[in-house]
């Protein structure tokens, strides 16, 4: 039996700037992710952690450690002393690196359910190194990816919910994705950075496009009406919306 995988690229060029994966059925007659990339193809478990490994038992070294935790709480009550060394942050955040590749493969499929769920498990490990890392030098190390974490876990949950036709409740999750970003520069006095960051604009631009989008209610379509009217300095058909929003108002 030959190992070379030279087939499988004949037929998957790599394509530079371009997210390329898709599922393929395992020898073990189980889905796996397949993500092509400059080098050769990441083959992933849909499932559990990445690489299907489950050290020390538990789904992921991020469980683990948190149950660790937990059982230190339960002996001690408290988490003081709880700590994790140089090398333990480093194993988790190669874990993390697992399913940044994972998630940006799912969300390529449009997988956004699970998108949801391996962005959080990786802003859950952030927490936890940023908390117990012993060494000061960690606790910091995963910080500067925790705004496009946030952004692409809100992009996928507004994609869920825009699939199910939730235009309000995709827009509100939007604007809390922009919230948590503001929140995190405000943790760092860098109010500043928020304004001019990447992951502002991406999440700016998807709230215009979700409220483009959204059905508009009899109210929200004067309103807008209105606004247009102002703009071209049509006054008169600006008094007469005015009256039918007043009409809208009186009515609740």
């Amino acid at each position: 039996m030959s190992y070379d995988i030279s087939p499988i690229f004949d037929r998957w060029d790599y394509e530079p700037g371009e997210v390329s994966a898709r599922k393929i059925l395992g020898l073990d007659g189980t889905e796996k992710l397949q993500m092509r990339i400059e080098l050769g193809v990441l083959q992933m478990e849909l499932t559990g952690r990445p690489d299907g490994k489950r050290p020390h038992g538990s789904e992921s070294l991020l469980d683990h450690y948190s149950f660790l935790l937990e059982d230190y709480v339960r002996r001690y009550t408290t988490d003081k002393g709880f700590k994790l060394l140089s090398r333990e942050c480093q194993a988790l955040r190669d874990e993390g690196l697992q399913y940044y590749h994972r998630y940006l493969a799912l969300f390529h499929l449009q997988e956004f359910d699970a998108v949801a769920r391996d962005t959080q498990h990786n802003l859950d490990l952030f927490d936890l190194v940023k908390k117990y890392a012993a060494e000061e030098t960690d606790k910091l190390s995963l910080e500067h990816f925790r705004p496009y974490v946030i952004m692409m876990q809100t992009r996928a949950r507004a994609a869920a919910l825009l699939h199910k036709r939730c235009y309000d409740d995709a827009l509100q999750e939007a604007n809390e994705g922009l919230g948590r970003i503001r929140t995190f520069f405000d943790g760092f006095e860098r109010e500043d950075l928020f304004e001019t960051c990447v992951e502002t604009k991406v999440l700016r631009r998807l709230v215009e496009e979700i409220d483009a989008t959204r059905p508009k209610g009899p109210k929200e379509a004067l309103e807008e009406d209105l606004r247009a009217a102002v703009a071209a300095e049509n006054f008169e058909e600006a008094a007469a919306l005015r009256d039918k929003i007043k009409g809208f108002d009186r009515q609740t």
